[in-house]
């Protein structure tokens, strides 16, 4: 009975919005943001796990490919998918948080090549390799004008581009510069940012729809990032992730 009593005063302590089990994230590799390499797994799985900490919910991470991320999140194998762009389609299973950081989306073209990009008609003659699964902007993944090569991996992407498979390539800026100051080190010589980028956006936690507290999670991390932001310690951790 004294076991039970104290079980029952346990709960009734727990802060309020506190989960009691634990949020089970993913994320698919994508440094600097997210990979199991790097400082705490990378700055975006640090700042998630920060601020979800903060608010009282301890997290797991998992890391798998991008479409098994999804994937999972729609079957319930995981809570929280930490590294989501919007769009439509997502918000039909998941619930998203407020944006925590902001991708910059940019084209990359052979160096030497002519290609320009004002609006999307420029990029209609060239092939692009997208990484499939991936919302780089609402216009760009809904126009069926656009000749999009699917591949698995920025790295798999530069490397078709680099080869003349394809014209063209994107990713978000840190995440190109990341790979090109590493394993792609050997062609980024060969390749080039066009000036003006694709998109900007932002990047949000997704929740999946079928958890019982889907929205106050996202409530209580969109406060935490704030009172991060205001106490400085997200910017702190940006610093140790050298952004």
């Amino acid at each position: 009975m004294n076991g039970l009593r104290a079980l029952c005063l346990s709960l009734v302590l727990l802060p309020l919005g506190v989960a009691a089990d634990t949020l089970r994230l993913v994320a698919d590799p994508w440094p600097p943001f997210t990979d199991q390499t790097l400082l705490n797994n990378g700055v975006a799985s640090d700042l998630v796990s920060s601020a979800l900490g903060r608010a009282g919910y301890a997290t797991e991470y998992a890391q798998v490919p991008w479409e098994r991320a999804v994937r999972g999140l729609q079957r319930s194998d995981y809570d929280v998918l930490i590294n989501a762009w919007y769009s439509e389609e997502r918000a039909s299973y998941g619930y998203f948080s407020a944006p925590f950081l902001l991708n910059r989306i940019r084209l990359l073209r052979r160096k030497g090549s002519a290609i320009q990009f004002e609006q999307l008609a420029d990029l209609y003659p060239q092939r692009i390799a997208v990484v499939r699964g991936y919302a780089y902007s609402a216009e760009f993944n809904s126009d069926p004008r656009l000749r999009k090569v699917g591949v698995g991996s920025f790295a798999s992407a530069a490397r078709m581009l680099q080869a003349k498979r394809v014209e063209l390539t994107l990713e978000d800026e840190f995440v190109a510069r990341y790979h090109l100051a590493r394993e792609l080190s050997g062609i980024r010589d060969e390749l080039e940012f066009l000036p003006r980028p694709l998109s900007e956006n932002g990047l949000h936690i997704l929740i999946r729809r079928s958890h019982p507290q889907h929205q106050a999670i996202a409530e209580a991390f969109n406060r935490a990032i704030a009172a991060m932001r205001a106490d400085g310690s997200y910017a702190a951790i940006l610093q140790q992730h050298g952004l």
